[in-house]
Formats: C-alpha cells, sequence, structure tokens
C-alpha cells in the first residue's frame, strides 16, 4: 500500500463529483446491459474515464474549482429531496400548513379539527383544518 501512497502524492484524489460520476456510470451501464442500447455503454465508458483522469490530476486547483461548482448544484437538489420525504414520513401525523404573509412552513399535528394556526415569523393567525 505505501506504492499506492507515493503514487497518489500530490494528485487530486476522490470527491464528491468523482463518487457521481462513478454511480452514474455504473447506472448508465446497467441500463445499457437491460436495454442493449451500446450508446449507454459509450457514456458510461467515457464518465467511468473522467472520473479517473479527474482523480490522478495534479491541477489540484482547477479540480476543487470543478467539485465545489457541481456541489452548488447539488447541496440544493439534495436538501430539497430530504425535505420531501421528512413530509411524506410524518403526512399521518402532521399537517403542514405556509403562512400566507411570510411563506414560512408550518407543521401542525392532526386530528385537532378546526385550529388557529399562528406564524412563530411573522405573527401572522389564521385558520386551519387538521
Amino acid at each position: 500500500m505505501n506504492w499506492l501512497r507515493r503514487m497518489m502524492y500530490g494528485r487530486y484524489g476522490s470527491d464528491q463529483l468523482n463518487v457521481a460520476m462513478l454511480v452514474l456510470s455504473i447506472a448508465l451501464l446497467l441500463v445499457s446491459r437491460l436495454l442493449r442500447i451500446r450508446i449507454f455503454y459509450w457514456f458510461s465508458f467515457i464518465l467511468l474515464v473522467l472520473c479517473y483522469l479527474r482523480m490522478f490530476s495534479r491541477n489540484i486547483t482547477r479540480r476543487h474549482e470543478e467539485n465545489q461548482k457541481f456541489l452548488r448544484y447539488w447541496f440544493p437538489m439534495r436538501e430539497r429531496w430530504y425535505r420531501m420525504t421528512d413530509n411524506l414520513r410524518d403526512c399521518r401525523t402532521h399537517r403542514h400548513f405556509k403562512c400566507r404573509n411570510c411563506g414560512q412552513k408550518l407543521r401542525v399535528p392532526r386530528g385537532r379539527g378546526k385550529v388557529s394556526i399562528t406564524c412563530p415569523r411573522c405573527g401572522n393567525q389564521f385558520l386551519g383544518k387538521t
């Protein structure tokens, strides 16, 4: 393992963009095998080559900038996905409302009938049925 450590010295290594490219490459490879479409195989191969080129690159600042650009797009999508799954997970026990004044999302327990909801951010009161 010492030879690998010496070889990777001064090289960029792996990051979140490399992992995403690797996962996408594997997914495209599976699709190409299932649907028997050659173009997906070639896209998968190209992504895999790009992943390894990024990993062994010595231009660390450029690879870091690429990863930061990717993360600027990835984190909002990931947060939106987590928020959506959280809302689906507790949809049986809670109801979600949105304040008409400031847009704050509010979570109220279900089964209480008509309730008066007060927004903690702006103090706006409105009625909601749970």
